[in-house]
């Protein structure tokens, strides 16, 4: 299979360029997808290590595992843990891929994936409000209840709160309209765990979401719009404006 070797002069041909400092991880993307689509790599091909890729870039490793945690998303490469991350298809299967869903390794369509998702989830929960079942409203509770609980807890709050979508996006009945949203939050989970990570997050979040599920057991549809715009806003800022992870952080994650 081939593979580049950390020892081969190889990697010195690596057509990547120095990162502007301050670039974002989606800076870091748009080079690997340019590298893997150029032909030069065959099915199965080993990436470098993150450690060569970042001090090739002249950048942090964490700016290098969010770049290739968002390729994989996009099935470009596979990541094997212990062995390393590795291209999956030809480049003539990659273009397509590439084509249709890069828009989300461009930070400046950020902004746009997010507009895209508030509008999808605002309808969603007006849907909900009129179809919601006895059943999907009470399990929606056990997710508020465990985001209450998680409030120290970032990673099992994000748990409890992408939960909560889903089943609200399954209990609005209409099959196309959760894929797009679950398509959406694929596109965006690279940033999506960077949103609540204090205390102060994960609270207005639990508010949030339990002002959502009131409209909802109401069955009052222009309050639960409201409750969603409002979750959206601040949700989105908190994507838009969350710092990168540090090395270390990331790592204990990974």
């Amino acid at each position: 299979m081939p593979a580049f070797s950390e020892n081969d002069p190889l990697n010195i041909r690596l057509e990547l360029e120095s990162v502007p400092a301050g670039s974002p991880a989606s800076e870091v993307a748009r080079q690997l997808v340019s590298l893997l689509t150029a032909g030069d790599l065959a099915p199965g091909s080993r990436l470098p290590a993150e450690r060569v890729l970042a001090e090739r870039l002249g950048v942090g490793r964490s700016a290098v595992r969010e770049a290739l945690a968002a390729l994989e998303i996009l099935g470009i490469v596979q990541v094997r843990p212990g062995s390393g991350t590795y291209l999956r298809g030809g480049t003539s299967e990659l273009l397509p891929t590439t084509l249709s869903w890069g828009l989300m390794l461009a930070s400046n369509r950020t902004r746009e994936l997010l507009e895209i998702r508030s509008s999808l989830e605002r309808t969603a929960a007006i849907l909900a409000a009129q179809r919601a079942t006895p059943a999907q409203l009470e399990e929606l509770q056990t997710y508020i209840d465990r985001q209450q609980t998680a409030l120290d807890d970032p990673d099992a709050f994000i748990d409890a709160d992408v939960r909560f979508h889903v089943l609200l996006a399954r209990a609005a009945g209409n099959d196309v309209l959760a894929d797009l949203l679950q398509s959406l939050r694929s596109m965006l989970s690279v940033w999506v765990g960077r949103r609540v990570r204090t205390r102060q997050a994960t609270e207005a979040a639990y508010d949030e979401h339990r002002a959502i599920l009131e409209a909802l057991r109401a069955g009052d549809v222009l309050a639960v719009q409201r409750a969603m715009d409002e979750h959206m806003a601040t949700a989105s800022a908190r994507i838009e404006n969350a710092e990168p992870v540090p090395d270390d952080e990331a790592a204990a994650r990974a």
